[in-house]
């Protein structure tokens, strides 16, 4: 893939901020653990909120009457207005600075901070980077960078095919083999206020999109790769970044993977049904 040096026709969007306000409500947490089958975890107003769960907060209200034929809004917020009709989450990095307590007030200041158009097999190619700052009071809790990926219209993708079982995980790693359902999926959008319809609508996400099933979300495998380490560790996550590399169908099972090393740091992988790393990440612990 060759990036391209040119100044691209969106760099006018750089700079562009915007600043929002919520609650870190209870409700939304509650349903989470229930969306993730975590019947044992008690969490109360007061209690931190775990890493990633600030993305059920800060959603878009935009009105049915601007969603496109994805369900996706035509109105981007700070982003550009883009020509490409596709939009995935690309990948991100946060620092965890300080916990977020459940019931506070927390404000989000986010801000466009580059752009990059490049080509490749597939295509144009446009990446645009975000930052948000979030924090509760005087207290900065959570900055995160993340990238979210615009591509032109591509060829059906190919149905993986999905192994008998998936191969053995290294010596000492912690592992969750997790079965995808519809519901399960549509919950997660619902959580997330996430209209894109690759998520649940079977028919337009395989004869529209070209995709070989409903497409498990990003965030939510990164979301599932951290839960990995909330169960196997009371140890708080002060740093985490991933990287999608291939989607993840609800064709079988897949697998979260976490490989604790000696010093603090996590590595951590989600392997699709067919075997093919679909994700990696890295987590850091106090």
């Amino acid at each position: 893939m060759t990036a391209q040096a040119a100044a691209t026709p969106y760099d006018d969007a750089i700079g562009n901020s915007e600043a929002m306000e919520d609650r870190i409500d209870l409700s939304p947490v509650r349903r989470m653990l229930a969306t993730l089958g975590d019947g044992t975890t008690e969490l109360n107003e007061g209690d931190p909120l775990p890493p990633l769960w600030h993305w059920m907060y800060f959603l878009s209200t935009a009105p049915q009457a601007e969603l496109a034929r994805d369900g996706l809004p035509t109105s981007t917020g700070i982003l550009p207005e883009v020509d490409l009709p596709r939009r995935m989450f690309g990948g991100c990095s946060l620092k965890f600075l300080a916990p977020l307590p459940i019931g506070s007030p927390v404000r989000r200041e986010a801000e466009v901070v580059g752009i990059t158009e490049k080509t490749g097999r597939s295509g144009r190619l446009l990446f645009v980077d975000q930052q948000h700052r979030i924090g509760t009071g005087d207290t900065l809790c959570i900055e995160e960078n993340y990238t979210s990926v615009f591509r032109e219209e591509g060829a059906a993708s190919a149905m993986p095919t999905a192994l008998d079982a998936l191969p053995p995980a290294p010596e000492g790693a912690w592992v969750r083999d997790i079965t995808v359902s519809e519901p399960f999926l549509f919950r997660y959008s619902a959580l997330t206020f996430n209209p894109h319809r690759i998520h649940y609508d079977r028919p337009y996400a395989t004869d529209v999109e070209g995709y070989a099933g409903l497409v498990v979300h990003g965030p939510l495998l990164a979301t599932l790769l951290l839960e990995v380490v909330r169960r196997n560790t009371e140890r708080r996550v002060t740093s985490f970044a991933f990287r999608a590399q291939a989607p993840v169908y609800d064709i079988a099972p897949f697998r979260t993977m976490g490989l604790p090393k000696d010093d603090g740091v996590v590595e951590l992988t989600a392997i699709g049904p067919d075997g093919a790393t679909a994700m990696t990440a890295t987590a850091t612990l106090d």
